[in-house]
């Protein structure tokens, strides 16, 4: 396919405030039916009836958070979406609801912004969430996104960072270290490319981690695994900072300490073989490096039989008595403290 040297620029002055928003979410259809009014109204209307709501909110922005040189809008789009229903899912809750707002410099237009929503309506669809509301207004500093998704969660299957108990099992979804190591492949191609405008890098060695960290995938399908295996998680938190401080949330919340098994991490080989090639420390990565959306959560000990041949579901370790401390225990059986090198968003560069 011939690319189009003169693709269409569609000024948003040429719509409206109004304009934008209807023409972005002409297409997005409600599907559950804890939602009374969606878009359309001065605010949306959702009814739980019995169940808890869950709410929570993130804000993405550019030059902190995504990279446009080698991040294509739709997958932002996707990812804005996916980060947002991490967190519900890190309540073992289902997501239900999203509003999504953007804030949008003149640089950017109409079919840019359409690119943007075509991730995020197949986010919407493929995760069975309705998208009920939001705002859009100028920016002079870039492209702002902010995604607030609502949940429902009967009360007693709510799972907080606060519950777990020495002796409990750590439990770990998927594999980490996936997303760092891809955002670290993008990161030499963009100064390569600097370099040399017409090089084409070869990516197909990196497809996994590079998908893992342009387009991850929330874990919709763990609260319904865990549910249906008859488990019910004692503490829980997703994994967007990195391994290491989201145990330390769960540990220092829980007043617990925790022994971490080094061997016992999930890798991918793609992401061994990554690692290898930068002359990275793969423990590190998994640890520090951030945005794999995986859960992690603790467990009671008498439920282990119901999880040990889950392909999904990893014991990395166990929780102690809080005056044992947090420790990572080396390959080489050395423990060691388990300090948060994890990604901060608030980092002075």
């Amino acid at each position: 396919m011939i690319e189009d040297k003169t693709p269409k620029r569609t000024a948003l002055s040429e719509l409206g405030e109004f304009g934008l928003i209807a023409h972005l979410t002409k297409d997005f259809k409600v599907v559950n039916p804890s939602t009374i009014k969606a878009i359309g109204d001065d605010a949306a209307i959702i009814d739980f009836k019995e169940k808890k709501a869950v709410i929570s909110t993130d804000l993405l922005v550019e030059g902190v958070h995504f990279d446009l040189s080698y991040m294509p809008l739709k997958h932002l789009g996707y990812k804005a979406v996916m980060v947002n229903l991490s967190d519900i899912y890190a309540m073992n809750a289902a997501a239900t609801q999203i509003t999504v707002s953007i804030a949008v410099s003149n640089r950017f237009p109409l079919e840019a912004l359409e690119e943007l929503y075509a991730g995020i309506h197949l986010a919407a669809k493929i995760y069975n969430v309705d998208v009920v509301g939001g705002d859009t207004t100028s920016s002079n500093k870039g492209l702002l996104i902010s995604v607030t998704s609502i949940g429902e969660v009967e009360e007693q299957n709510i799972a907080y960072r606060n519950g777990a108990k020495p002796n409990d099992l750590l439990v770990v979804t998927g594999d980490l270290g996936g997303a760092y190591m891809g955002l670290q492949v993008l990161e030499r191609e963009k100064e390569v490319f600097k370099v040399n405008p017409n090089n084409q890098p070869d990516l197909d060695q990196y497809t996994y981690i590079i998908e893992r960290q342009l387009k991850p995938e929330a874990r919709k399908d763990i609260p319904p695994l865990l549910d249906q295996l008859g488990v019910k998680p004692t503490a829980m938190i997703d994994i967007s900072d990195g391994l290491s401080s989201e145990i330390i949330h769960i540990s220092k919340q829980s007043e617990v300490g925790v022994n971490l098994f080094e061997d016992k991490i999930p890798l991918d080989p793609q992401v061994i073989a990554t690692c290898e090639e930068f002359k990275i420390d793969s423990t590190m990565v998994a640890l520090s490096g951030g945005e794999d959306y995986e859960l992690l959560f603790t467990i009671d000990q008498a439920d282990y039989p119901k999880i040990k041949a889950n392909p999904n579901l990893t014991v990395i370790g166990h929780m102690t008595e809080a005056k044992e401390g947090m420790h990572l225990i080396t390959r080489a059986n050395t423990k060691i403290p388990l300090k948060a090198q994890g990604w901060n968003a608030m980092r002075e560069d």
